[in-house]
């Protein structure tokens, strides 16, 4: 489908950018376009249009060859963007340099439709938007200049402090969100909601790093896993895939693995607090989450990984199954609470889906 508006992002209504949006969201994301379509209206699109937003600063971080400089650079072109929504195209124009995958590529070339989705919300949602967003971007820029060759996190402390401006930041977003726009998550129970929303986030990104360390090192020229964990136990960043050391890097691994499923039960909490009124939230929350709990399951039961380069991937049935069962379940939370609980220890496959 054509977008409408030229190159230069003349003629970037709000429903064009919406179906622009809407059509690219699966091919950089299967996840959360699923979870994303839930959400109704003004907070569907405050969503949308953050995710992608996030995604155009990751399409930047991530690129393998282009030079640290010139990628904090084209950071802080993105980031004003929001002071000058209008200054989007000439940042697409300025990073159509990078490097990678075509769907985000094409992503980063339409910045201006997506800027054009943000400047259609209500000026509160713009507020928690670009708040998050220009939080996580200032972060990847830190990193980026800190390891201009490719990211090598080399403590526990710092591995968190990156989990943090690049997932922990759109926890508090996401839940800034919920307060706006659902009337039944009140100042209180946001109180709560926020205190466990740094660790929903990281949750999922700790599974993600753990179930792409080979591709993050080959293809990212990035290793997420600290050194200090790995000198502990007698491999190193240099080590990481080596087979002879397999068991070394495992063993380094282990305080990842154990902050995930601490951070998975924190998440675990924050998802059966939801009100029930507000369940298009539970039901964004709860596919990505049985996802995490079922990929760490798969992750914690390959000891070869991540020596022999495979990426942990739950099978499609799988996927469909949570998928079903976890909307059937979304008005229960001893039905969820249930769902989460097994997906942690067995695989899920219906025969009928």
């Amino acid at each position: 489908m054509a977008e409408r508006g030229d190159a230069n992002g003349a003629g970037d209504t709000p429903e064009a950018a919406r179906r622009f949006a809407r059509e690219i969201l699966p091919a950089v994301s299967r996840t959360f376009a699923l979870s994303i379509r839930m959400l109704p209206g003004p907070l569907g699109d405050a969503v949308l249009a953050a995710y992608l937003l996030c995604r155009i600063a990751d399409t930047v971080e991530d690129d393998p060859v282009l030079p640290a400089d010139h990628k904090a650079r084209l950071l802080d072109r993105l980031a004003a963007c929001f002071d000058a929504p209008g200054t989007a195209a000439a940042f697409a124009s300025e990073a159509s340099i990078l490097s990678g995958d075509e769907a985000h590529l094409r992503l980063v070339s339409r910045s201006a439709l997506v800027f054009a989705l943000y400047e259609s919300l209500p000026v509160g949602t713009q507020r928690h938007v670009r708040k998050w967003v220009c939080e996580m971007i200032v972060g990847m820029r830190k990193f980026v200049l800190l390891y201009p060759r490719g990211i090598r996190i080399q403590t526990l402390e710092e591995y968190k402090e990156y989990c943090y401006y690049v997932a922990g930041t759109v926890g508090y977003m996401l839940t800034d969100l919920w307060h706006e726009h659902a009337p039944s998550i009140d100042d209180a129970l946001y109180s709560a909601l926020r205190e466990r929303s740094r660790a929903f986030a990281e949750a999922l990104q700790t599974v993600n790093i753990l179930k792409d360390v080979a591709v993050d090192a080959e293809k990212e020229n990035s290793i997420y896993v600290p050194q200090q964990l790995l000198q502990a136990h007698g491999s190193s960043h240099a080590a990481l895939l080596s087979p002879d050391l397999a068991r070394e890097t495992r063993e380094a691994m282990t305080s990842l693995v154990e902050l995930a499923w601490s951070d998975l039960e924190q998440a675990r909490i924050y998802l059966l607090a939801i009100p029930r009124r507000a369940w298009p939230i539970r039901a964004f929350c709860v596919l990505p989450l049985l996802f995490a709990y079922a990929t760490l399951r798969d992750f914690t039961r390959l000891a070869a990984a991540p020596a022999d380069r495979r990426v942990v991937k739950i099978t499609r049935a799988e996927v469909k199954s949570l998928t079903l069962l976890g909307m059937m379940g979304i008005m229960s939370n001893s039905a969820l609470d249930r769902l989460i609980r097994r997906s942690a220890k067995k695989k899920l496959e219906l025969r009928w889906v």
